[in-house]
């Protein structure tokens, strides 16, 4: 099977388990409120900042409620999801930056989200595809973690594994791609104890064949020395 049948077959899979409509995690009603909630989900789970962002939304409602926020306060609001003094220092330094240069609306450019304090591409990206539709590849631990081990990258930073994912992937599975990947992450492909037995990529996945191999039953082990299954 060569590399590109091979992420046919992924996609093909993901599109079959997995919704094909975007999903986003983070409740939002706004493109303020998705750029806030994602730079606050930064070694936080989706669900904290979800209860965190219930009230704070509520509270400040505009990039200049938030520019203006007495610092100590903020980080008081935020303190929960984890970093809280540095999270709180960027957003404000952010939604001050958005009201000095965009009269307090979120920028779809790449370059002017990524120069905004406390942003990274992977944080643009998740504004980028799910508030402007814009395709793009959001890097976050599942799919840094999970396209290593199908093997679709080498690399282990973000940027380049992003970078990697959007030669070998098309377009219109770019965004979809990362909440696909999410959901299987959360459900079957862990950071500790994949469950590869139960994976219906063990076919096409080089980690789950290596790693589980000794722990399929004899058919399948069968199988695959003949070659039917990879």
């Amino acid at each position: 099977m060569t590399e590109k049948q091979r992420i046919e077959r992924i996609l093909e899979t993901l599109d079959t388990y997995y919704e094909k409509e975007v999903i986003c995690y983070l409740n939002h009603e706004n493109p303020l409120q998705l750029l806030i909630a994602t730079m606050l989900s930064a070694q936080c789970t989706d669900d904290r900042v979800n209860i965190v962002t219930q009230s704070l939304f509520k509270k400040y409602r505009t990039a200049e409620d938030f520019a203006k926020a007495d610092l100590e306060e903020l980080e008081q609001d935020v303190k929960s999801t984890g970093f809280y003094k540095n999270k709180a220092k960027n957003i404000k330094a952010c939604a001050t930056t958005l009201c000095e240069k965009y009269g307090g609306e979120v920028p779809q450019d790449i370059d002017a989200l990524t120069h905004l304090a406390g942003v990274g591409r992977k944080t643009a990206n998740v504004v980028r595809g799910n508030i402007f539709h814009i395709p793009s590849v959001v890097v976050d631990t599942h799919v840094k973690r999970i396209s290593i081990r199908w093997g679709l990258t080498l690399a282990t930073d973000p940027v380049p594994i992003e970078m990697e994912l959007m030669k070998k992937l098309p377009k219109e599975h770019w965004i979809r791609y990362n909440t696909q990947v999410i959901a299987h992450g959360r459900a079957i492909c862990t950071a500790r104890a994949p469950k590869c037995l139960d994976c219906m990529f063990l076919t096409v996945c080089p980690h789950g064949l290596t790693k589980r191999l000794k722990d399929l039953p004899a058919p399948a082990q069968e199988a695959l020395e003949r070659g039917h299954m990879y």
